[in-house]
């Protein structure tokens, strides 16, 4: 017998199937009506926004988990649906894999990179797999804004779409029931080509990238890197395929997240590029992040419903279990939260889109931070002072006993003479903005011993290697474009 306490709702769109999930505390819905709702909220955002034109090249950022694997699904029903609003990208996925900094062994790595081809292979796009290690061979052309393509001049977005299908009518697309009514891509790896068994890349650039991520003092700054490394990962996939678009998997629950985060890591002024729907600061591709508007609540329940399949990564590892990084902190209180207050990421997520993002543009160059490509929010004079004496934040005796190791036997200014130390901390200082600074700081605390020096992994590093300062942990394309600045 049903619990007399028990009262079944009927769907509030269709008003006849019985709910199978509460949305909200008035919006109960049936799987099909549900099902309706989330495609129709993807479609209409980028439908509402008008900034991926028909044919146009997008690059799908898949990380595996609950977001981007459902923003994955939603392209796939978007291309094979016949409906007025259907989807007329040509779309490609890329995934990069983590695995040597989340802490994976080998074997493990390989048993994701598996699964991820299997998830990728299933859906008939083209797809690209790259590995972190190539972050530290990227070009310097990376840390610059790239040149924006002419756009047609007259041409409305309705007027594309009106003549992308009399296009594809006349070449004879569109008329088949399950065909995209799209063109070959014909970029991206062929899935006749792929290899058995995944590649790992070589061992010594997994040590080269374990060692910069060992170097690094928190849990908060190495997020804040891993991120920066992963953008840029994808951004020169996109160029040297040639995509204009890269969407990512944002949620509405991570975009209030962030928001927060960014404002503890200094970033308030770039908010809006941060966390808003377009990212333009790139230049030639613009990234967009068409889940913003979803709850995590809803993704977990579409993904449950629908048989969705995820690849969870594990965590980045670390020894502190109460509040190991600003991310974290953040995160646990905005959960706790909404758990007694439901509208709490809501506000937070309407309090961001009313941000501006004419802060974050850059006039010229000089006027542009190295890493987050957006504009310098202050004068470097204070930081430059604080940071370039031995009162810096690793303390006198890293200051002195870098002195004594490099420049000893010297006389007059050491700073102007020792080639060593032309790569001080203190020269990047004016090219970051105030939050790059706040993270580069903690990129920068290393302990100077003599001998051998173990960071913790079974890496042995030279103390000559430490003497030279934090230069020489940063990614070698972020200190060949601070050079050449």
């Amino acid at each position: 017998q049903p619990c007399p306490r028990s009262h079944p709702r009927t769907c509030m769109k269709c008003g006849k199937g019985s709910a199978a999930l509460i949305i909200r505390v008035g919006d109960p819905f049936c799987r099909n009506c549900f099902r309706e709702y989330f495609m129709h909220k993807f479609r209409a955002m980028l439908g509402k926004n008008r900034i991926i034109f028909p044919g146009e090249k997008v690059l799908l950022a898949m990380s595996g988990g609950p977001a981007s694997s459902a923003m994955l699904r939603q392209v796939q029903e978007g291309l094979s649906r016949e409906t007025a609003k259907k989807l007329r990208f040509i779309p490609s996925v890329i995934y990069v894999d983590e695995g040597a900094v989340r802490g994976q062994s080998p074997a493990q790595r390989e048993q994701s990179l598996a699964c991820m081809e299997t998830l990728l292979q299933a859906t008939g796009f083209p797809y690209y797999v790259v590995h972190l290690e190539q972050a530290l061979e990227l070009p310097t052309s990376i840390l610059r804004p790239g040149p924006v393509a002419p756009s047609e001049p007259g041409v409305s977005y309705k007027e594309a779409v009106e003549g992308f299908i009399q296009q594809q009518r006349q070449k004879g697309y569109g008329d088949k029931d399950s065909d995209t009514s799209l063109p070959d891509p014909g970029s991206g790896d062929s899935l006749e080509g792929r290899p058995a068994a995944p590649c790992l890349p070589a061992a010594a650039l997994t040590q080269e990238l374990l060692k910069l991520f060992e170097a690094v003092e928190t849990l908060t700054a190495k997020e804040e890197l891993l991120q920066m490394l992963r953008i840029h990962l994808i951004l020169q996939t996109a160029r040297t395929k040639g995509y204009t678009k890269v969407m990512t998997g944002e949620s509405c629950t991570r975009v209030a997240i962030k928001l927060l985060t960014n404002l503890a890591l200094g970033r308030g002024a770039f908010l809006a590029v941060d966390t808003g729907f377009k990212d333009n600061r790139h230049g030639d591709v613009m990234v967009v992040r068409p889940m913003r508007e979803y709850m995590a609540k809803e993704i977990a329940f579409y993904n449950h419903f629908f048989n969705v399949p995820t690849v969870i990564a594990p965590p980045l590892p670390t020894k502190r279990r109460d509040k190991p990084s600003i991310h974290h902190v953040v995160e646990r209180f905005l959960m706790g939260l909404q758990e007694d207050f439901p509208s709490t990421i809501s506000t937070i997520y309407r309090t961001g889109e009313k941000l501006s993002a004419d802060q974050a543009k850059a006039s010229c160059e000089s006027q542009r931070c190295l890493l987050c490509l957006c504009a310098l929010d202050l004068d470097g004079g204070e930081w430059g002072g604080q940071w370039g004496g031995s009162g810096g934040p690793s303390g006198s005796r890293v200051s002195m006993q870098a002195r004594q190791g490099c420049c000893a036997g010297t006389r007059g200014t050491a700073e102007s003479h020792c080639p060593r130390r032309a790569e001080r901390k203190s020269a990047y200082i004016p090219l970051l903005c105030y939050g790059c600074r706040l993270t580069f700081k903690e990129l920068v605390r290393l302990l100077v011993c003599s001998g051998v020096f173990s960071l913790g992994t079974g890496v042995p590093i030279p103390t000559a290697l430490l003497l030279q300062g934090p230069v020489a942990t940063l990614p070698p394309y972020v200190r060949a474009e601070a050079q050449r600045r």
